[in-house]
């Protein structure tokens, strides 16, 4: 699953082009403190333990789903309070009153998606009362906490409410999708392909490819390891069924991707054509006219008022028009005008469908939770207790009119081409229990998920569909691996997990190919480092000396590529490394681990694995030439259902439980096992959790973290 870049790629790239705020007529107002006054009454309804154990995860007990609710609120906040606030005030496209002007975009953006009209509309038309409860209690549990914590809270920080959380779900989910990256790309009138995707992988065995009869699923979501789509891991049990184990965002008070005893999934990202741009004519004589049918219509025009920070308490209140015809939200460029329409608008039931599928008990339950077809995107890989896999390429398709190129502008004066509906789920490419005994994505196409005698075939879906057909070195590693052994022991299962190289078909050995053949022209250190590639066995264990060239000349390449911004070019890019690494490291085939590391508080070690590896590791370049991990592998979990159908399940984390304190034995105290590419076990159950408690208190409750 690919989100790293999601609010602040949609910030960079999309509002600062079309949002100069200071430059807009407004006014100046002084922030008040936080009100929170009703907090601490309304925390008297909700009867909850939270348990850490000796890793301080949270396991999360109450009588009732909003019970626990509350106490995933409370306890994430304790945890990661900075980051819940921030994703609270993005949504509510309050940010840049407290982060300035970079995040005015974004705020901008929920004004463009108009997340609170769709919320007020829906929010109690479509979600049921009981499921609002549970939504509100997360809140109260937020709330509880900044109400103990004011010191913590930022000036106007309003109470969190369930619309809040809802608004997350309905404002994040299209950027799964790449939703700010067409935006993007309309603004800035750039082409080409869209980026490939760099994360996230998902495999589920079945009993009969397993050598001891087990199901077997490895989640494996590539995140950043901080921030407001970071995984924090929980357990959770209430008496009315919800019991899952897994990964939920700050902001979110449902596992997003886990298991229980009966089932889980996997998620990653996929990339199929869910948004379409319409060139809209406008009226010469009236800017704000379109010709739709033949007649001019008005466009909707809305006012969005953007507060921004400007010094200490003084915030300015910008005002910007915002536009809509009837294809969608519109954007007015310097070489046109343009509407947007993209799967998910006005859809407010996506932490619904979430909330449905952990508490599925059965594959026809969990299936009829997708059947919902509220969340826009994302791959499932899916696994149980009674044996049965699944792959799920998900998406709400839209049902669009045959015979026109969907992926260019597209006619904006004919309202025949706006689609209204979406393809049922049962349409949704899917394979499930296929004869090879295994599925997976890699953020790959979803014509190789499995042996390619069960693969799903091209010709089966129109191609006004927009399915992806690109393939990742994750893809290649995985069909390598996992579908070359027809016996998967549990040791083989993690080692294809952890496993370290490139494969000879992937786009990064295409460009080091490249390089190898790049005119050197005498230049005696890039024949030395064309020598040193042609060498290179393609591994990034740390111990390897070509690795590190490879990546420093590859990785901003594709970065830039990736970002859409200014193209780097691979020779300029060859150049910067070889000087990268004679400057810092008086070579140019350092050891990985010396250029490659991980740091976190007092910890800094060399870790293994690269960008698109299986063990997938993104780094951020350092004045000193060395790169500091960031993003890629983060929570990761397998998951096994012995052949009687028990769970059980060992996790790891880059870092730890805790984002908010430092001086906390779980700031980084995974960090070790991590790079060790080592697990500690998921104490799912009260039995197995026995013998590992840390603190077991109610919230507000004083304890030793």
């Amino acid at each position: 699953m690919r989100i790293a870049k999601i609010v602040s790629a949609a910030v960079a790239g999309v509002g600062l082009v079309v949002f100069a705020v200071l430059c807009l007529t407004g006014r100046i107002v002084w922030l008040r403190h936080s009100d929170l006054s009703g907090a601490i009454a309304r925390a008297s309804r909700y009867h909850v333990t939270i348990i850490r154990d000796t890793y301080g995860v949270p396991h999360v007990e109450g009588k009732t789903d909003a019970d626990v609710a509350f106490g995933i609120g409370y306890a994430h906040s304790e945890d990661d309070f900075k980051t819940i606030q921030n994703v609270v005030m993005a949504v509510r496209g309050r940010l840049a009153e407290s982060e300035g002007i970079k995040a005015a975009p974004g705020d901008y953006l929920v004004h463009l998606m108009r997340i609170w009209p769709t919320i007020r509309a829906g929010y109690r038309t479509d979600l049921p009362a009981s499921f609002r409860a549970i939504l509100q209690a997360y809140a109260d549990g937020v709330n509880y906490y900044a109400a103990l914590h004011p010191g913590e809270v930022k000036r106007d920080f309003q109470p969190v409410t369930g619309e809040d959380v809802a608004a997350g779900f309905m404002f994040k989910t299209p950027f799964f999708y790449g939703f700010e990256t067409t935006l993007r790309r309309l603004m800035q009138k750039t082409g080409g392909k869209p980026p490939p995707e760099i994360g996230s992988n998902g495999v589920a065995v079945a009993p009969t490819r397993s050598a001891d009869g087990a199901t077997r699923l490895l989640i494996n979501s590539h995140q950043p390891y901080t921030g407001p789509v970071a995984w924090y891991e929980v357990v959770l049990q209430s008496q009315q069924g919800w019991h899952m184990a897994g990964g939920l965002f700050p902001g979110a008070p449902f596992v997003l991707h886990g298991f229980n005893a009966h089932l889980g999934w996997a998620n990653t990202v996929n990339n199929p054509d869910l948004v379409d741009i319409y060139r809209l004519k406008i009226n010469p004589k009236n800017p704000n006219q379109y010709w739709l049918d033949g007649a001019w219509h008005n466009l909707t025009i809305e006012e969005a008022a953007i507060r921004v920070k400007i010094w200490g308490p003084i915030v300015w209140t910008a005002y910007r028009p915002v536009y809509f015809a009837a294809q969608g939200p519109v954007l007015k460029t310097d070489h046109g005008t343009f509407a947007v329409r993209y799967a998910g608008m006005g859809e407010v039931r996506q932490a619904l469908e979430y909330y449905r599928l952990d508490k599925a008990r059965n594959l026809d339950q969990w299936r009829a939770a997708l059947a919902m077809e509220a969340l826009p995107s994302i791959n499932y890989i899916y696994a149980d207790a009674k044996g049965n896999i699944g792959y799920v390429y998900n998406a709400e398709f839209p049902v669009r009119k045959p015979g026109i190129n969907w992926r260019g502008y597209i006619d904006g004066t004919r309202s025949d081409l706006i689609w209204h509906h979406y393809l049922p789920f049962s349409k949704v490419p899917q394979i499930w229990n296929p004869e090879s005994g295994f599925v997976f994505n890699s953020n790959n196409t979803p014509f190789v998920a499995t042996a390619p005698e069960d693969d799903l075939k091209p010709a089966d879906f129109p191609k006004w569909m927009g399915i992806q057909t690109n393939m990742t070195n994750r893809a290649w590693r995985a069909l390598k691996n996992f579908g070359s052994d027809k016996s998967i022991t549990a040791a083989a299962f993690r080692k294809f997990k952890f496993d370290l190289a490139y494969s000879r078909h992937s786009e990064f050995m295409a460009d080091v190919a490249k390089l190898i053949k790049m005119p050197a022209h005498g230049n005696v250190d890039m024949l030395h480092a064309q020598d040193i590639l042609r060498h290179w066995d393609r591994m990034t264990n740390i111990a390897d000396r070509g690795t590190a060239l490879a990546v420093l000349t590859i990785a901003p390449v594709m970065s830039a590529e990736w970002d859409h911004r200014r193209p780097v070019s691979l020779a300029l890019s060859f150049e910067r490394a070889i000087v990268n690494l004679k400057t810092h490291f008086g070579r140019l085939d350092p050891e990985w681990g010396q250029v490659n590391r991980i740091v976190r508080g007092n910890i800094n070690l060399p870790i293994d694995g690269g960008p698109d590896t299986y063990r997938a590791v993104y780094g951020k370049l350092q004045k000193d030439g060395t790169l500091h991990a960031y993003d890629g592998d983060t929570l990761i979990i397998f998951v096994t259902w012995d052949k009687n159908g028990h769970v059980s399940a060992q996790s790891i984390s880059p870092y730890g439980a805790t984002e908010s304190h430092p001086h906390s034995p779980h700031y980084n105290d995974q960090t070790r096992m991590f790079v060790a590419m080592k697990t500690k076990p998921v104490w799912f159950t009260n039995a197995e959790l026995k013998g590992h408690i840390e603190a077991q208190y109610a919230p507000g409750q004083r304890h030793k973290p």
